[in-house]
């Protein structure tokens, strides 16, 4: 059974969802919520389904991302996690920290990565004129949102959407995605989903 360490900054509606699937007939189990916000409802919710939690406060490290992640690896590491998903997790990583994890680590981006790295990504579709926006699941890699894609799911962009329309509209489809590739990257596949 892989254990799953769950990163998120905000509500957790992701993290919900990986949750949520790792139940019964699943190849991993959630062995932790880890938050850069002690303030992150997702904290909440992680702990009334039981889950133990850990937020390490980035203002707390004022320019010092080293001690930021050092802060942070010690919960991770003593919950020994076979697999790291980021979910809403709204700090970019150093390379030192994500070599620890290489191969090991997941992220969701709501965009057809490599289309749109970065932010404002709803935004940068819809101005491009892009007739469908998505979302990627990928490894984590030091390049940003740049590691081997593992799945994708497309979300048509319609006349007249407002980056906040097609993003809720994408985030629905992301909580379809999301569980589906874990729980195959968890069995040890990691043949693109193209959903």
């Amino acid at each position: 059974m892989k254990r799953v360490a769950i990163l998120i900054s905000g509500g957790g509606s992701n993290m919900l969802r990986l949750v949520e699937d790792m139940i019964g007939d699943h190849p991993a189990r959630p062995v932790l919520v880890a938050s850069n916000d002690p303030h992150a409802a997702g904290l909440e919710k992680a702990e009334a389904r039981g889950i133990a939690t850990a937020a390490v406060d980035h203002r707390d490290f004022p320019r010092d991302r080293a001690g930021f992640e050092a802060a942070l690896l010690r919960p991770l590491l003593a919950a020994k996690p076979d697999i790291i998903c980021l979910a809403g997790f709204m700090r970019i990583l150093t390379p030192e920290f994500v070599s620890r994890f290489s191969g090991r680590m997941l992220n969701i981006h709501p965009s057809l990565l490599p289309k749109y790295q970065g932010l404002d990504t709803h935004a940068r579709a819809i101005a491009a004129g892009d007739a469908e926006a998505g979302a990627t699941v990928h490894e984590v890699t030091p390049e940003l949102d740049s590691g081997p894609i593992l799945g994708q799911v497309r979300v048509p962009v319609l006349p007249g959407d407002t980056p906040q329309a097609l993003a809720a509209r994408v985030l629905e489809q992301e909580h379809r995605l999301y569980p589906a590739v874990l729980r195959r990257f968890a069995a040890g596949d990691r043949t693109p989903l193209m959903l």
